[in-house]
């Protein structure tokens, strides 16, 4: 069974492939799905915190409802991370961020 330790050891994995992500690469589609990966990782690591603290034998939830929140506001994040994207590359007609430099057209 693993344990807490193994899962805060993936969830710090996950974390910093996504923190390499966003200050190595340069296309920002890749930044932005990187940027999902880390509130991925800190989903995990709320989810594995609520599993292991226990009460009376039964797992504390109040951090996978916090869980939820973060999905909620992720989707959004996606929602309009994904239009100015959209809008960037009609302006632009780039997704690379060494040429946006300004954000006037």
């Amino acid at each position: 069974m693993p344990t807490l330790n193994d899962y805060l050891l993936v969830s710090g994995l996950l974390f910093a492939i996504g923190l390499a992500g966003v200050v190595l690469r340069r296309n920002i589609i890749i930044v932005f799905m990187c940027l999902e990966l880390m509130l991925s990782a800190a989903n995990l690591s709320l989810v594995a915190f609520s599993r292991f603290n226990t009460i009376n034998g039964l797992p504390d939830y109040n951090a996978q409802m916090l869980v939820f929140f973060v999905i909620t506001v992720a989707a959004a994040e996606v929602a309009v991370g994904l239009a100015i994207i959209v809008a960037l590359y009609r302006a632009r007609q780039t997704i690379h961020t060494d040429e946006l430099t300004s954000l006037k057209g």
